[in-house]
């Protein structure tokens, strides 16, 4: 038998469970699924997940590093945060939106799951938590680098762009007009340009941190 590391192995089964869950829907989706995808022994799954919880969770992770990454792709972040978010939201768009619905239909699918199933909906709030993180620390990241200063907090751009951003594919899952998607993915971008309003910081200061919120 070939020896897979664990990192590996866990890396199979998580990238096994967002292909079934964007098919059938977290509800449906089982662990011994799951397995059958990941072509591993429905044993070795649990004994890397434990629980369904678990498994989730890591597949949030997942998901937040694919968001990451899908910003950073243009390499945009020393040119400012108005080029950012254009090309950085768009990027994501083009790279996890457009032929994607699954994929994000499952996203929403997972908070669902947590405030119907936790008594607490840890999970979703771990997801939100760590989406509005990822463009927060997208944003902070393009200002510092082009010394730049927004009129809001980095949190609160992240925030509402997610929202924005949630809203938008909603729409999008619900009606798959891309061209109309584009055009209002556009508009949106465009407030929240507005909204966070960079400014370059005066010569001689350094970009301390914004107000926050």
């Amino acid at each position: 038998m070939v020896y897979v590391r664990a990192s590996e192995r866990e890396e199979q089964i998580v990238a096994a469970a967002v292909s079934v869950l964007s098919e059938v829907g977290v509800p449906a989706t089982t662990l011994r699924a799951v397995a059958a995808r990941a072509e591993v022994p429905l044993g070795t799954l649990q004994y890397v997940f434990p629980s369904k919880d678990k498994l989730l969770r890591a597949v949030i992770t997942r998901l937040i590093d694919d968001i990451a990454e899908a910003l950073r792709a243009q390499g945009v972040l020393d040119r400012g945060v108005e080029y950012a978010l254009r090309q950085g939201v768009t990027g994501f768009w083009e790279r996890l939106v457009d032929d994607h619905a699954g994929l994000q239909i499952m996203q929403y699918e997972l908070m669902t799951y947590s405030l119907r199933s936790e008594t607490d909906g840890s999970l979703a709030r771990l997801q939100y938590e760590r989406y509005t993180t990822a463009v927060t620390e997208f944003c902070e990241q393009a200002a510092r680098a082009a010394g730049e200063r927004c009129a809001v907090g980095f949190e609160t751009i992240g925030r509402l762009a997610l929202a924005q951003i949630d809203g938008l594919i909603l729409q999008y899952a619900a009606n798959p007009d891309p061209i109309r998607a584009r055009r209002d993915l556009d508009q949106a971008i465009e407030m929240l340009v507005l909204f966070a309003d960079p400014q370059p910081v005066a010569r001689g200061r350094r970009p301390g941190p914004p107000v926050t919120g």
